[in-house]
């Protein structure tokens, strides 16, 4: 999708310097994947207290491959 966006000069050459990319381009697709990552983590927390687990289930257990 090919976008025009106006972005903040300084926040870019920031970016650029902690990321290690070359191109605007390739900053900004790790900047969006990055954020998409971030948000799906915070949906799983939001899922703490939520589930609740089947009687006797074991997860050192399944960690130790018993």
């Amino acid at each position: 999708m090919r976008t025009n966006i106006v972005l903040d000069d300084c926040l870019v050459s920031e970016a650029f310097k902690l990321s290690g990319v070359k191109t605007k381009k390739d900053l900004l697709h790790q900047a969006l994947k990055e954020f998409v990552d971030t948000r799906k983590r915070h949906s799983l927390l939001n899922l703490e207290r939520k589930i609740k687990f089947a009687g006797g289930y074991d997860y050192k257990a399944l960690r130790e491959g018993k």
